[in-house]
């Protein structure tokens, strides 16, 4: 298996993933490219200690951006929604 800083990059709080966290138990990450959902549920489930019901992904595409006259476009990105079994639950906050 790949080390964990490659397969989850960082969770993603924002105030949909907050919602999705306290209505369905749903949370969200940015994970590699090329990681997969049973290398994403496997390094969550390492990393937390947490137990995982199921995981869907999705491919960002990054947005084109402009600096003057030139034109780029951001890296895409990949979203990962980890869904945790009942009664599991990742505090980032640690409050």
């Amino acid at each position: 298996m790949k080390p964990l800083h490659q397969i989850i990059r960082k969770p993603l709080i924002s105030e949909k993933a907050n919602l999705l966290k306290e209505e369905a138990n749903v949370v969200a990450f940015e994970v590699g490219r090329e990681a997969n959902k049973i290398e994403i549920k496997a390094a969550v489930e390492q990393a937390f200690d947490v137990k995982v019901k199921s995981v869907k992904t999705i491919l960002c595409r990054g947005k084109v951006k402009r600096v003057g006259v030139n034109y780029g476009q951001r890296n895409n990105w990949k979203k990962a929604y980890v869904t945790l079994a009942e009664g599991s639950n990742i505090d980032f906050y640690g409050v």
